[in-house]
């Protein structure tokens, strides 16, 4: 059961048991104990480029890396334009020194080292919005300051829903920890913060991480859903939050959470829906946020990546061998209309996080993926949605307003649940 004090989380954990071992997950018994008093494992070998604490020296491996290895970039870009950067830039570098007569290899490291911080800070421009080069349209989010800002209101929201705790899971003292989808870091700085023993490694597409952070707090370059090259058995928690609509088989991420995490570690993720609902009726089938809602769902099942993971995450940590899972439901409130004064503030939050990231969460989604089906677009512009029809920025700019009209309106008691 989950501690009396947070009443509201939104989030399944589950224990790895034993012997993190998928073959036997159902044949041992469960361990809840972390190890104590352990010293953070070394840095992780499998990383060319790291930066930890305030100083940011690069170190280089002598070996080519894979073009999927987890690179730490902090350049930031220089112009507004679109980039056309892709990981080809990588191999044709490495290519021209195969011919050359180049004997330094110290200078020939360099050299790479600068080739793959030019490759990991270009971004893509659409409509107006920054988004990430590296896995080019892995992800639908922007990575611009104005999304940035989006996640740490969306942080602060999470730190109230959990009663001002960073999680849920009854970890101790934990040795190393993941942070998977960190975003801007906030909650991987933090929580080296708190555990300032433990060595915390927060992973993203984007190279957008500050760079004073804790010197316990690493940060890497790197895509979730390739397969994984940490060290097995090595974490002993792995956190991930809001990664609806990045991930396409969660059973194969909690694998892979199962096979990386030590003995009696834990996973944790905490995931909302995106179609709002009532309990009074004020939200019902001919509402326009019913109407939002099956829309971002049906575009997700043409991303290859759905926005429902908040309804699967106890299956599929069962599925892949986790013991114990517990799964504790909340809601969260669009605008500050419950009674409850805890439950008001959150709203208050969470309807601030919806009017500055709404355009992020669908821009790229609606005018790339398209895919939405038989959305009756008459709603807003008096003409229909066909199915795979891509939108235009004007036409998803009207879908916005039509959905922050609906948030300043006291009748409407919806809320998006988890």
């Amino acid at each position: 059961q989950a501690s009396p004090e947070l009443t509201s989380p939104d989030s399944a954990y589950g224990g790895s048991g034993g012997t993190p071992s998928l073959s036997s997950a159902d044949s041992v018994d469960s361990v809840h104990t972390l190890t104590d008093n352990v010293p953070p494992s070394p840095t992780n070998p499998r990383s060319t480029s790291q930066f930890q604490g305030s100083l940011p020296p690069y170190q280089t491996q002598q070996s080519q890396p894979q073009q999927h290895q987890p690179i730490f970039q902090q350049q930031q870009p220089t112009s507004n334009e679109p980039e056309t950067a892709t990981l080809d830039t990588i191999e044709d570098h490495f290519s021209s020194y195969a011919d050359s007569a180049y004997d330094d290899t110290a200078s020939i490291n360099e050299s790479i080292t600068d080739s793959l911080e030019s490759t990991y800070s270009h971004y893509r421009w659409e409509n107006g919005r920054r988004y990430h080069i590296y896995r080019d349209g892995a992800y639908w989010g922007p990575n611009d300051e104005t999304h940035n800002d989006q996640q740490d209101i969306a942080h602060h929201a999470w730190r109230l829903a959990l009663d001002q705790q960073l999680y849920v899971a009854p970890i101790q003292n934990p040795a190393r920890i993941l942070d998977v989808g960190t975003g801007t870091g906030i909650w991987a700085i933090e929580m080296a913060e708190t555990f300032p023993d433990a060595e915390v490694v927060g992973t993203d597409l984007s190279p957008i991480q500050p760079t004073w952070v804790p010197p316990n707090c690493i940060f890497e370059v790197d895509d979730v859903t390739l397969e994984w090259t940490f060290r097995k058995d090595s974490f002993d928690f792995i956190h991930s939050r809001e990664m609806f609509g990045s991930i396409a088989d969660w059973e194969e991420y909690f694998r892979q959470c199962y096979l990386h995490l030590k003995p009696g570690g834990y996973v944790e993720a905490l995931e909302r829906g995106v179609k709002p609902v009532s309990d009074d009726g004020t939200v019902g089938p001919d509402h326009f946020w019913t109407t939002w809602g099956d829309a971002v769902l049906s575009v997700g099942e043409t991303w290859g990546k759905g926005f429902n993971a908040w309804e699967i995450l106890k299956e599929k940590m069962e599925a892949a061998g986790f013991e114990d899972v517990v799964q504790v439901p909340m809601k969260w409130p669009i605008g500050p209309w419950m009674e409850d004064k805890h439950m008001k503030e959150l709203g208050m939050w969470n309807a601030l996080r919806l009017d500055t990231g709404l355009e992020g969460y669908v821009l790229r989604l609606f005018t790339v993926a398209g895919g939405v089906s038989r959305v009756e677009k008459k709603i807003v512009l008096d003409i229909w949605f066909l199915i795979g029809t891509q939108w235009s920025y004007t036409e998803v700019q009207a879908f916005l307003g039509k959905f922050k009209a609906c948030m300043r309106d006291p009748r409407n008691h919806g809320y998006l649940p988890g």
